[in-house]
């Protein structure tokens, strides 16, 4: 796809093939991890010929980095929309909400990635210890601003942080054992909102400066 040493732009078909080839290889590796996934697994989904497939991806590996790649930037998004000239309070309760949103719009990106992270993310650790860290070292300092303005009452900025990836990405990583506790009565999409406002009530309380 080289003329003259550049890059041709993919042609429309050319994205929708490399979209379609994307969209089965995150099923297969959702469910199988890297490890476990085959291109002969993901050219079945896609609903093409292993050659076809492997004319714009000749490797695993570049199926895998692309869809991590993608996601990271995705998953970072939300974070990245917290304001320090925000009200605190409204930015977080936000923060939490969109993190919610992703683990109901994207539970297979979410398990994909935790996938990643338990095999020790050897496709993208450098993305992590840069881009990653870098942000949220970035958000952590707009967060200990806040509480020495005594906006928000003192904790450890990285550890909130971690503690709201973790309580949102629990209702996509772990959605069948959700909603096997709650039952049929409550274990519909309204799931969703009970947890918005249970962790608002946790993280915001707990966030709230205490009087002297």
């Amino acid at each position: 796809m080289e003329e003259g040493g550049k890059t041709r732009p993919l042609t429309r078909i050319q994205r929708e093939k490399q979209d379609i080839i994307l969209g089965a290889a995150l099923e297969v590796f959702a469910v199988h991890g890297f490890r476990g996934a085959t291109i002969d697994q993901i050219a079945e989904v896609a609903g093409m010929s292993k050659p076809n497939l492997l004319y714009y991806f000749p490797r695993k590996e570049e199926i895998h980095r692309r869809l991590i790649s993608e996601l990271l930037i995705t998953w970072l998004a939300p974070l990245r929309e917290m304001d320090e000239d925000g009200d605190p309070f409204p930015e977080i309760r936000s923060y939490i909400r969109r993190k919610l949103e992703m683990a109901r719009d994207f539970p297979r990106e979410s398990r994909l990635f935790a996938n990643e992270m338990l095999q020790g993310a050897p496709h993208i650790i450098e993305m992590i210890e840069i881009d990653l860290k870098n942000l949220v070292d970035e958000k952590a300092q707009v967060l200990l601003g806040w509480m020495d303005e005594g906006k928000l009452a003192r904790s450890d900025p990285y550890h909130l942080i971690f503690s709201i990836w973790a309580t949102t990405q629990h209702y996509a990583d772990f959605d069948v054992q959700v909603r096997a506790v709650l039952g049929p009565a409550r274990g519909g999409e309204g799931r969703f909102e009970d947890a918005a406002r249970y962790l608002e009530q946790l993280f915001l309380f707990g966030l709230t400066p205490k009087a002297r």
